[in-house]
């Protein structure tokens, strides 16, 4: 562990965006995969099933990501499928810690995204940054009112994902925790 702030990585969404109205996202390239996780809501025996989910990643996302000053680690239903499935694609190395989920996709009594008390029960007080399709006003408040560090929750639109100015929103927020250290 070090004391750089974690960020905590969502595949779908951020990395793959699997909303995209265009085929042809500008960079990224297609690849077929059968996570785990989405083979389990196909019947084996379908067309879709056999055929994989259709995943775009952006080659250079992993050496930006990499770049920035944040220790990485996956917060995505892939489990630990994302460092053999999507590491390889983007360039990441194929080691990154992996959030272990306690159930997946469970409804939280208070409306939070399915993710969110089991990432800030996971950052154990660190300061993190969290990239997710599925953040809500909801998620920041829960986290602004559970969490003792400074936490960045950044919704990725689903239809663009990961792009340059969310490169920049989370460089500055890790710099403006530095220049607070200071």
């Amino acid at each position: 562990m070090t004391d750089r702030p974690v960020l905590l990585l969502d595949v779908d969404g951020p990395l793959n965006p699997f909303r995209s109205l265009s085929a042809g996202l500008r960079g990224y390239t297609t690849h077929r995969m059968r996570p785990d996780v989405w083979l389990a809501y196909r019947d084996p025996d379908s067309r879709k099933a056999r055929r994989g989910a259709r995943v775009r990643l952006h080659p250079s996302h992993g050496a930006r990501l990499l770049a920035l000053p944040f220790e990485l680690t996956w917060a995505t239903a892939w489990t630990h499928q994302a460092n053999t499935l999507i590491a390889p694609h983007i360039g990441l190395p194929g080691d990154l810690p992996v959030v272990e989920w306690p159930e997946l996709f469970v409804d939280d009594p208070d409306g939070l995204s399915w993710k969110t008390r089991a990432l800030v029960d996971w950052a154990a007080g660190r300061p993190f940054a969290w990239v997710d399709d599925m953040i809500t006003p909801r998620d920041r408040e829960w986290v602004a009112a559970h969490h003792p560090a400074p936490a960045l929750l950044l919704r990725i639109h689903p239809r663009h994902g990961l792009r340059d100015r969310d490169f920049t929103t989370l460089t500055q927020w890790a710099a403006g925790l530095s220049a607070a250290a200071l």
